[in-house]
């Protein structure tokens, strides 16, 4: 019954050492970190090879069929450290995955609603009677087709195609398809990891809005034409 207690109150691994093997017998003794020599069956070596004196193992305690303590599943420390450095690595891969995830969704929503809340503002300016309804229209068509042309792009970097020039983007962005150009970014993800891209987009968007600033005003020709 003591030996029975002490196999089940060690822990489901050890580490130890294989001091002794009978290969003519097909069975050895592992000696334990605690100083113990606890003995093994070939048919628990879970390496297709045959043990050998020294070397460093994993196991778990367990009983025979006669109640004596014996080493059981017993495996190579480097096999074992090797498969638990590859779980790990699943693991933080998964992880990282999991957060890039997380923060693409989050992202997808604060685009989303930044696109949608400019158009909102847009109809809202013309419900108003400050803008054009043809502005609003000009804004959703550029955005279309801003979007458009991201897709097309995307397709031929993947297809090995002609691509469309970076310069034609951003003249579509600075034209008011910025938004169209936000959205393809985010669900497309295309563009969206090359900072001089990102750098150039932002100033489209800032040129736009400064244009639009200063049709809202009350801007055009006529007031170029006074300033002149």
């Amino acid at each position: 019954m003591a030996t029975k207690h002490q196999a089940t109150a060690q822990p489901a691994l050890q580490q130890g050492t294989i001091e002794k093997w009978r290969d003519d017998k097909g069975f050895g003794f592992i000696e334990t970190q605690s100083g113990e020599s606890v003995f093994f069956h070939i048919s628990e070596f879970k390496a297709r090879r045959r043990p050998e004196v020294g070397e460093p193992v994993v196991f778990s305690f367990g009983q025979d069929n006669q109640g004596r303590m014996q080493a059981q599943r017993v495996q190579e420390l480097s096999f074992v450290q090797q498969q638990m450095a590859q779980k790990n690595q699943q693991i933080r891969q998964r992880n990282k995955k999991r957060n890039a995830q997380a923060d693409f969704e989050s992202g997808q929503k604060k685009r989303l609603f930044l696109g949608a809340g400019f158009y909102a503002v847009l109809a809202l300016l013309a419900f108003m009677g400050d803008i054009s309804w043809l502005v609003v229209a000009w804004y959703a068509a550029l955005g279309l087709i801003t979007y458009a042309m991201y897709a097309k792009d995307k397709a031929a970097a993947q297809n090995n195609d002609w691509r469309t020039p970076e310069s034609t983007l951003h003249l579509l962005s600075a034209l008011g398809g910025w938004v169209g150009a936000l959205t393809a970014q985010t669900y497309l993800r295309h563009k969206s990891q090359k900072p001089e891209f990102r750098m150039a987009y932002y100033l489209t968007v800032i040129i736009n809005l400064a244009g639009l600033l200063f049709i809202i005003a009350g801007g055009g020709l006529d007031v170029l034409e006074s300033l002149l």
